[in-house]
């Protein structure tokens, strides 16, 4: 089994919280790619996280963390700006994001700090969300994502509150439909679909992205489980029903297992392959949603056992 190269955010979330009839903010570590990178390590993967951390104390609290976790951080580069917060609001138990700090210390990762021997090794590349939309990192993840080995597997991630009208819609999907045409897998949200092809729904949307290139496509929707398509089949899989306090990185819990089934088993030969791979993450997604958020909420697979036992 090899190891998964990602790219992208690693930031600060400040997640909206009561404590004593008082409203207050939990700080949580996250940013989506570092979810998936730590997703995918603590469900016994290999990373090798490629982003850049401001160079403040709770840029030394992310890069101890990812540390502590054992994701591989020789990708990681310091930046002289204050690290990146999200301050994270609720409805129910989905979040909403708004960004604060700039330059944005997360998409600071310049070409020159991939390395291509790294990259080319690598069984699985990983890019997508918000860092994508600045540069220097879009040019550092189309440098990451030409070098051929790696199958390349990409999140959009959007976020509306960085789309502040029909021009910016239309530029991101530009950029994304640019990195869908080569990918292997696809992973989005129903939201997500709906933001970038004005109201499309999971089928809609899946179709579009298999007509770019892309070799299958996975569309989260929430409690009502996920959408999976490849050029012969799709199928809506429901998801395990849980008592959800926190929906915060669950979309991230359900790329990390992708990533993890593919450096254990590759690409499935047939769609029932893709179906068991989505089963599986949905399990995952559905304990993160059963923990207050991010990071912190991936499970190891033990604990996926001790959860769901034989539904896995």
């Amino acid at each position: 089994m090899g190891y998964a190269v990602v790219l992208g955010e690693a930031l600060v979330d400040l997640l909206e919280t009561e404590r004593d009839g008082e409203l207050i903010y939990r700080q949580a570590i996250g940013g989506a790619p570092l979810n998936v990178s730590v997703g995918v390590t603590r469900l016994g993967g290999e990373v090798q996280y490629f982003g850049s951390l401001g160079n403040d104390t709770l840029g030394d609290r992310i890069a101890a963390f990812l540390r502590q976790i054992g994701v591989g951080t020789t990708g990681l580069t310091r930046v002289p700006v204050p690290t990146t917060l999200a301050v994270t609001t609720f409805e129910g138990a989905e979040p909403t994001f708004q960004f604060y700090g700039e330059p944005p210390s997360y998409a600071l990762l310049r070409p020159e700090d991939v390395d291509d021997k790294v990259v080319a090794g690598a069984a699985v590349l990983y890019t997508g969300s918000i860092s994508l939309m600045r540069e220097p990192f879009r040019a550092a993840a189309r440098k990451a994502w030409a070098i051929p080995g790696p199958l390349k597997v990409f999140d959009p991630n959007v976020r509306p509150k960085l789309l502040p009208d029909a021009a910016a819609v239309g530029a991101l999907r530009d950029l994304v439909e640019e990195f869908f045409a080569t990918a292997d897998l696809v992973k989005l949200s129903s939201a997500d679909a709906e933001v970038l092809w004005d109201g499309a729904g999971p089928a809609a949307a899946a179709e579009r992205i298999l007509k770019t290139g892309a070799k299958a496509v996975v569309v989260t929707c929430g409690s009502k489980g996920a959408y999976v398509a490849t050029g012969t089949s799709t199928v809506m899989l429901p998801a395990p029903t849980v008592d959800a306090v926190d929906a915060t990185g669950a979309g991230d819990s359900v790329m990390g297992a992708l990533v993890r089934r593919l450096l254990a088993d590759g690409v499935p030969a047939e769609p029932e392959g893709w179906q068991s791979y989505v089963r599986f993450a949905l399990a995952v997604a559905g304990l993160v949603c059963e923990r207050p958020g991010g990071a912190v909420a991936m499970p190891t697979a033990e604990e996926l056992t001790a959860r769901w036992g034989a539904l896995l």
